[in-house]
C-alpha cells in the first residue's frame, strides 16, 4: 500500500509541475482519468458496487467556456448484498466510447464544469434485487453526466464525479475520478 500510495504522490507532483491544461484555455488536449468506480441500481435497493475507472479524451476547446469531448474509457464495478433474505447482485464490466460537451466556467484556480453527450458501453451488465432482475451483455447506449472542479492556476488537476446512465438494465454506472490534461500543440 505504501509503494502504491509513493507513486500516486510522485505521479501528482509530477502533473502538478508539467504544462498541463484543464479547459479553460482554447485549444487541443488529451485528457486522461482514473478513479474509483462504482455501480448502482435506479430502484429503492440499498445496493451499489465499487470498482475501478479509467477514460482518455481528446479534447477540442474553440471557447474557453466550451469543449467537445470524444472518450474512450473502462469501468469495472460490482457488488452484493442479502438484503431480508434477498441476494442481490449489480455488475458493469464495460467499455465506454462516446461523445460530450463541456460547459465551464472561466473562473481562475477553480473553474466549475458540467457535461453531458450520449455514448456506447459494450460489455456485460447485471441488476437484481427485489425490483429488478436483468441481465444483458453487448453493446448499449448510455447518457454520460459528469460535474466537477479544474483547479490550479492553469486548471491543470481535475477532481470530478461522472456517471453513464444505462437505461437498458436499469442502472448507473460512475466514478469519483481525478483528470489530467496535456496539451497537444502547444504554442
Amino acid at each position: 500500500m505504501t509503494k502504491l500510495y509513493l507513486l500516486i504522490v510522485f505521479v501528482v507532483t509530477g502533473v502538478a509541475c508539467s504544462n498541463a491544461y484543464a479547459q479553460p484555455n482554447t485549444g487541443e488536449f488529451i485528457n486522461a482519468s482514473v478513479g474509483f468506480g462504482l455501480s448502482a441500481p435506479y430502484d429503492e435497493s440499498e445496493l451499489t458496487g465499487s470498482g475501478f475507472y479509467a477514460q482518455a479524451e481528446y479534447v477540442w476547446a474553440p471557447y474557453s467556456w466550451f469543449g467537445v469531448r470524444p472518450y474512450a474509457g473502462v469501468i469495472i464495478a460490482s457488488g452484493s448484498l442479502d438484503e431480508d433474505g434477498w441476494k442481490s447482485h449489480i455488475e458493469s464490466n464495460a467499455f465506454l466510447l462516446g461523445a460530450k460537451v463541456r460547459l465551464v466556467a472561466p473562473i481562475p484556480y477553480v473553474a466549475p464544469f458540467i457535461e453531458s453527450g450520449v455514448g456506447l458501453s459494450a460489455g456485460t451488465f447485471e441488476t437484481f434485487t427485489p425490483y429488478t432482475d436483468l441481465k444483458k451483455d453487448g453493446v448499449l447506449l448510455h447518457i454520460p453526466v459528469t460535474l466537477g472542479l479544474a483547479l490550479g492556476r492553469r486548471h491543470n488537476i481535475e477532481v470530478k464525479f461522472t456517471y453513464y446512465y444505462h437505461e437498458a438494465v436499469d442502472q448507473f454506472a460512475g466514478a469519483a475520478a481525478v483528470g489530467f490534461s496535456f496539451p497537444i500543440n502547444e504554442d
